[in-house]
């Protein structure tokens, strides 16, 4: 029996249920978004998952061309490099060490650069300006050549690696942090909370940061594509993972005497990291996208 409903209420959805219509509209920004999770995925369940040992050699097995060719196997898909390794087994392991590092890395720096863009932006006068000169200064200099300066200085290896990303990536989340603070410090509803009484720890925790979580989540994306070419350039330099890890930059650094005889070995580690970097610019450029659909409705 249908249901006699009387009254009638209206039903607005809140902004995260907005945004998350709006991204889902766009084919190619919930496409990436679905890739970048089964990365995730597959870089937290590598060692249940890859068929064969990632590190073993076998001398049998050198450069054998991936199944799809005539002289492949079937228990190789990938095929094998130049050691008799699988390859499959290495890129599976190469996502755990590429982008989880990336991941691990834009986090450290997501949290340190809220704390400090913080402080910057809830501060004024010559602590400040000063603060921000040194932030302008910083972020004149590329990401990638700050991290291979800070590696030269902390050595290689991947905990070096992690540490040097960090640290380069922070400049632009400390001066991200700041703007958004200093643009919702300029609105009438702040002004109003601080007329109520409010303090600077309430206005930060329960009035600023509700309103900036959008644009803290679009710089993470933007950083990530970042960091994932950083960990792969480092690791293909021989100043960030070390050989024999299976990491992406550092398996095409490997393979690099043989493209023209196994064009394989260098092929499938490039195209991982086109396919990650492609599925985060398209996730971070539906975001946007969805950000300003939102302010427009």
């Amino acid at each position: 029996m249908k249901k006699l409903r009387l009254y009638y209420e209206e039903y607005n959805k809140g902004p995260f249920a907005l945004l998350w219509k709006h991204f889902t509209q766009q084919h190619f920004a919930f496409f990436g978004f679905i890739t970048l999770l089964l990365l995730l995925l597959l870089a937290l369940l590598t060692p249940f998952l890859t068929p064969h040992d990632p590190y073993l050699q076998n001398s049998q097995l050198l450069l054998v061309p991936p199944s799809w060719q005539n002289s492949g196997l079937v228990s190789y898909p990938l095929g094998t490099d130049d050691l008799g390794r699988d390859l499959m087994s290495r890129l599976m392991l190469g996502t755990s060490y590429t982008f989880g590092l990336a991941i691990l890395a834009v986090l450290g720096s997501l949290i340190v650069g809220v704390i400090l863009g913080a402080l910057s932006g809830m501060s004024k006068g010559v602590k400040s300006s000063v603060f921000n000169h040194l932030l302008d200064l910083a972020l004149t200099i590329p990401s990638l050549l700050l991290a291979i300066v800070i590696v030269a200085v902390l050595g290689p290896g991947l905990l070096n690696t992690i540490w040097a990303i960090m640290l380069a990536l922070l400049p632009q989340f400390v001066h991200g942090v700041r703007n958004a603070i200093q643009q919702q410090l300029k609105q009438d509803y702040v002004t109003a909370y601080r007329l109520d009484g409010a303090s600077q720890r309430q206005l930060l925790l329960f009035v600023i940061f509700p309103n900036i979580w959008e644009q803290l989540v679009l710089m993470f994306t933007m950083a990530l594509s970042t960091a994932v070419l950083d960990v792969a350039a480092l690791g293909f330099l021989s100043i960030g993972a070390q050989s024999p890890t299976a990491e992406w930059g550092s398996m095409i650094a490997d393979s690099l005497d043989s493209i023209y005889l196994a064009p394989w070995t260098v092929a499938l580690p490039g195209l991982m990291i086109f396919i990650t970097v492609l599925a985060v610019n398209l996730v971070g450029d539906g975001i946007r996208v969805a950000m300003k659909k939102r302010r427009e409705n």
